[in-house]
């Protein structure tokens, strides 16, 4: 076992822009999470299921993509999926691999590491025993230094810029559920030290969104250094209408790791209540930021589809911008960067 951190080592988290060698998924086994969708549970998992293989489809087309499956789920993973997905057999308890994988590390000598974080399955809401050994295991296959922290973390509860700055919620990182025994001090050491940042902004998640306590990935997420695309909406009877207008407030009157003043980029999240009373929320922030590309997600809401594909291709005109229609997966709890985790390249030396 290693006994130091990436810090201590000259690691740290790049940004999702920085080019990959990869992107990571697994499959969405769980019939389960999709519990929440307007429509009997054996049609809501099939639905979220081929939604999981398009998402897989559309970044394929930009790296390379792995698909964790279980054994059981071989035959159906690899008739959903293209030809150009590489499927790995494996145990999982679910498919939100941005949470359960590793977070990959970078130096500046060529070396790729990975942080194996304690998942406990978002507060021991369900099996997670499974999950918790997927980013071991994939660290291992690959042959990629593991660092194991001691800290219970979810990949969708952090967004990091890079260059020392990252953005995660109080809701989610500070819960009981999470590390009780722990200080708000002691877990930003833990943060220092395994993802090498030197600046830590607390932003305000939903506390009362019942699958992950709120993650930063559903409010906000860097578009590049010193600039973050940062959710909103004008409808007071939004149900994150005042987590919205907090974190702008935060966010403007806070400075990054290099001291810079951040650039907002505001994108309106759609909201609507269905006939069985389940809340549909649009994520546009949740999106997948691939070599070349972006994969963002729409949401049946037209409109609001086409404002947010405006500000993508205005915000990455150097990029394809692919949409997926994804609203089965929000009833899920999340969406396309909560089922995705990018391996960075390691950094081109001489």
């Amino acid at each position: 076992m290693i006994m130091t951190t990436p810090k201590q080592e000259g690691y740290f988290m790049p940004g999702e822009w920085h080019p990959h060698t990869a992107c990571w998924m697994a499959w969405p086994c769980a019939a389960d999470a999709f519990s929440r969708a307007p429509m009997d549970l054996e049609t809501a998992h099939k639905s979220a299921k081929k939604c999981w293989a398009e998402v897989a489809n559309a970044v394929s087309r930009f790296e390379p993509l792995y698909m964790l499956t279980n054994k059981e789920d071989l035959g159906e993973t690899k008739s959903l999926c293209g030809p150009d997905i590489n499927i790995i057999e494996t145990e999982l308890d679910d498919g939100w691999f941005r949470d359960s994988g590793p977070s990959f590390v970078i130096n500046k000598t060529g070396d790729v590491a990975g942080v194996n974080w304690i998942f406990n399955g978002w507060g021991n809401r369900g099996p997670h025993e499974r999950d918790n050994r997927a980013a071991g295991f994939v660290l291992d296959r690959m042959g990629i230094k593991k660092y194991d922290s001691p800290l219970v973390l979810e990949g969708g509860g952090i967004h990091v810029d890079g260059e020392g700055t990252v953005l995660l919620t109080e809701s989610v990182q500070l819960n009981k559920n999470r590390n009780p025994e722990l200080s708000k001090n002691e877990v930003e050491n833990y943060l220092r030290e395994y993802l090498n940042v030197e600046k830590i902004i607390w932003l305000c998640g939903d506390r009362n969104q019942t699958s992950t306590d709120g993650h930063v990935d559903a409010v906000a997420s860097f578009i590049r250094p010193g600039r973050i695309l940062l959710g909103t909406s004008n409808d007071t009877t939004h149900p994150d209408y005042e987590t919205f207008q907090k974190n702008r407030e935060i966010l403007e009157n806070n400075r990054d790791a290099q001291g810079r003043a951040f650039e907002i980029v505001e994108i309106t999240e759609p909201y609507e209540i269905l006939a069985n009373g389940t809340q549909v929320k649009g994520i546009y922030v949740n999106f997948y930021m691939a070599n070349n590309g972006i994969v963002m997600p729409k949401f049946d809401f037209p409109k609001y589809d086409q404002a947010a594909l405006d500000i993508f291709t205005r915000e990455f005109p150097d990029r394809e911008i692919v949409q997926v229609s994804t609203r089965m997966i929000l009833f899920g709890g999340g969406n396309i960067h909560c089922i995705t985790q990018q391996q960075p390249a390691p950094n081109q030396i001489g």
